[in-house]
């Protein structure tokens, strides 16, 4: 073609936890049946979804008007609903109450994924937002694909059970005007990290001292367990602007309806980030709306006296399996997994010598059938050390987890989920995975 017609950012666009399904298909000439240990659908690795709720949207979906338009901002009623439920999350522990929304303050998404995808790609290009690392895929390509660079990140310490660490953030903040907003992931994806109150409140101090915004994905900030406490952005941000985003996709879990939204906070405070926030609803304009359906189930599900045990009930199963992944790795020497403290996912991380010299010898794992030895071979030879194991941990067991340099991390290691449904399955699964690591450091 006459002119280059492609994004400068476009080779930033990598979502590893689906690019590695392509590989996994590949074995199938070997005839290897894959456990889908990549990606987070509750639904699709054996959890039911609750009578009462399929009873909501059998009897939603009787309405013409889920047939329709909702208006742009999302359904009037589910607004100022979740507006209201947002103003009675309490007060802080420090018994500050926390930023007022109103209905016009939301804004809804077709999933998150539409939403991360706008949030960075109406920012400014030279405007940069410094994020977590490991960082959840969708939030760190979008970043880096509107700026065209790497994404800038700041260093989770799994020394510290993988909390932020914040002399890293304020250092990059001083010494790079160029950021504009800080992203943080309350309950974390990819570690199971559970923010104290006093983190996000030094977030909040950096952000205020050097006039930035902040972004919240609060998607799973109702599955947090194991006796860990924190707060939502709305109730510790004070005047500060910012962005909340939240979702019905792991909480309910309806992770099909795509259905996602933003919680803007102080949009008022400052003109710039004001004319952001409407350059974000004229994107919508748009596309007219999102999906009607799942929005307006939103008040029946979450209003419904049953929902509060609901979660309870959920948060309680995930503890329980947090426990039995932290049992499987406890006693391997050369790995380190931090027990999640929510959300539905686990990292573990390669000691950084031991992992080197396995991967300078090379012998991968023991595979009888030579075609296939060789073929992942052929594969490894110029992947990430990580991503190595993680195909050889495919072609052997036909599990299929995620490599954290695939989470814009230079730590070497892996994440799985806590949603396999079937008890002796999540074992086994568990059990394999620590064998092969062992096997693969030895």
């Amino acid at each position: 073609m006459r002119r280059d017609i492609v994004h400068p950012g476009a080779d930033r666009l990598k979502y590893e936890i689906r690019e590695i399904v392509a590989f996994a298909q590949e074995l199938g000439r070997w005839n290897i049946p894959i456990t889908w240990e990549n990606i987070g659908d509750p639904v699709k690795k054996g959890e039911p979804i609750a009578q009462w709720i399929k009873e909501i949207v059998r009897e939603k979906a009787t309405d013409d008007l889920s047939y329709a338009y909702t208006e742009t901002e999302g359904a009037r009623e589910t607004r100022q609903f979740l507006a209201e439920r947002a103003n009675t999350r309490g007060p802080s522990e420090d018994g500050r109450h926390g930023a007022k929304i109103e209905s016009r303050d939301i804004l809804f998404f077709n999933g998150l994924g539409d939403a991360v995808a706008k949030v960075f790609g109406f920012l400014r290009r030279e405007a940069r937002v410094l994020g977590p690392s490991p960082a959840y895929s969708t939030l760190s390509s979008a970043e880096a694909a509107h700026s065209g660079y790497e994404h800038l990140t700041y260093r989770l310490d799994p020394a510290k059970g993988w909390l932020p660490d914040m002399a890293d953030v304020e250092l990059k903040v001083k010494y790079n005007d160029s950021i504009a907003g800080i992203l943080l992931i309350n309950p974390d994806n990819p570690t199971g990290a559970v923010y104290p109150e006093a983190t996000l409140r030094e977030f909040v101090r950096i952000a205020k001292n050097y006039g930035l915004f902040l972004i919240c994905d609060e998607t799973y900030a109702n599955i947090v367990y194991g006796g860990a406490t924190t707060a939502a952005l709305s109730q510790v941000i004070g005047d500060v602007p910012g962005i909340a985003l939240r979702s019905i996709s792991k909480e309910v879990p309806w992770p099909g309806a795509r259905c996602g939204w933003a919680e803007v906070y102080n949009r008022q405070s400052d003109e710039r980030f004001d004319a952001y926030i409407r350059s974000l609803l004229d994107a919508k304009r748009l596309e007219v709306c999102s999906t009607s359906l799942p929005q307006l189930c939103i008040p029946a599900i979450m209003g419904d006296a049953r929902y509060p045990a609901h979660l309870e009930r959920r948060a309680a199963i995930f503890e329980a399996r947090a426990e039995e992944a932290s049992a499987a790795f406890s006693n391997v020497k050369g790995i380190t997994l931090v027990k999640p403290r929510g959300a539905l996912y686990a990292s573990a991380v390669f000691d950084a010598e031991r992992f080197a010299k396995a991967d300078t010898a090379r012998k991968g794992l023991p595979i009888a059938d030579a075609t296939l030895a060789s073929f992942i071979r052929e594969k490894t030879a110029k992947v990430a050390a990580d991503k190595r194991f993680v195909y050889w941990l495919l072609a052997t067991t036909g599990i299929c987890v995620v490599p954290l340099s695939g989470f814009a991390s230079d730590l070497s290691g892996f994440r799985f989920t806590l949603l396999e449904h079937n008890d002796e399955k999540r074992a086994w699964i568990y059990k394999t995975i620590a064998e092969k690591a062992v096997a693969y450091l030895a």
